[in-house]
């Protein structure tokens, strides 16, 4: 069994999901502090944020993997939504990148009771960083009686995609094929402009390969919220996910958007600088301070970068030994 990313690769993997911060930034303050405000500048409270994202059936909460200040707020928030939903009779459910679909029933174990965080740790594949940033929402959630939602899709699958292509798919048994999304979308739309704008190595049909491993990614996270809402209607949802994933409204958005456009989607989206982001305006903006700048140089990048798809691809060349076994 594939286990988690190493804490070697983690670091690398989350720079993937997560927009670059800048060495400048119009907060100061500890890496705790953040600031919330309208996308025109307008400072806000927290109830006043809640406010704003009161009718929405998704609230997309993108953070800075790792950054303290995220995650303070991701519990706050969190705890929020929850007060405000049931005081709108509206149950409210906890959807998550950092679990995959195949630890769904690990996931639901843990919050019944009938398993410990260890096993959960373990047989969730949670992240290493999970008992620092993630725990206390999951903690919440079960307090709380919450449906937690492991959305995304497995690691060793999307690298498989990211290293043979998307039509890899057709090959894969139907238990595995289930948990990816049903459709990828792969056509030029903004998303995937970003992407291939973000990219600095590798060749035109190598970088389409590592976009459709990105946005299996999204596609099957927005497929597992709208499959959720739409079994258990009336519920909304609190999502969580890099910001890569969220900012603009071009990733997670789009695909919830282009799967049932009924839904109303509001988006809170962490900053480290005053740059305008392309893209959808955020209900909520959340300014904090950088973290520390990650590469001195391009060298050091590309050097880390290689690291990541070399980890890619021996977790699929493992993943398809396995299945040979």
């Amino acid at each position: 069994m594939i286990r988690s990313l190493t804490l070697l690769t983690l670091p690398l993997l989350l720079w993937a999901c997560a927009s670059p911060s800048s060495p400048t930034a119009p907060l100061t303050g500890t890496l705790y502090d953040y600031r919330l405000s309208s996308a025109h500048g307008e400072t806000l409270t927290l109830q006043q944020a809640l406010d704003r994202v009161r009718d929405a059936d998704i609230v997309l909460v993108g953070e800075l993997h790792t950054h303290p200040a995220a995650h303070l707020l991701e519990a706050r928030l969190l705890a929020g939504l929850q007060h405000q939903s049931r005081d709108h009779g509206r149950a409210l459910a906890l959807s998550m990148e950092q679990f995959a679909r195949d630890a769904q029933p690990v996931l639901d174990a843990y919050l019944a009771g009938r398993i410990g965080e260890a096993a959960l740790i373990r047989d969730g594949n949670a992240w290493p960083n999970y008992q620092s940033d993630y725990r206390p929402l999951v903690e919440f959630a079960k307090a709380q009686g919450m449906t937690v939602i492991a959305a995304n899709a497995p690691k060793p699958l999307v690298s498989c995609i990211g290293q043979e292509g998307p039509a890899w798919l057709d090959r894969l048994a139907p238990v595995y094929r289930g948990q990816l999304a049903r459709t990828l979308t792969l056509g030029d739309d903004p998303y995937r402009q970003k992407f291939m704008a973000s990219m600095h190595h590798g060749d035109a049909d190598a970088n389409a390969r590592r976009f459709a491993a990105q946005t299996s990614w999204d596609d099957t996270m927005a497929e597992s919220m709208v499959d959720y809402l739409a079994s258990h209607p009336g519920r909304r949802i609190m999502h969580i996910a890099g910001n890569f994933h969220v900012e603009g409204g071009l990733g997670l958005a789009s695909r919830i958007a282009s799967r049932n456009p009924a839904l109303k989607i509001s988006l809170v989206v962490p900053v480290t600088t005053a740059e305008p982001v392309p893209g959808r305006a955020p209900e909520v903006q959340v300014t904090m301070t950088p973290l520390p700048k990650r590469w001195q140089s391009e060298g050091e990048m590309k050097q880390d970068m290689g690291t990541l798809h070399r980890s890619r691809q021996r977790d699929c060349t493992q993943w398809l030994q396995s299945q040979a076994d």
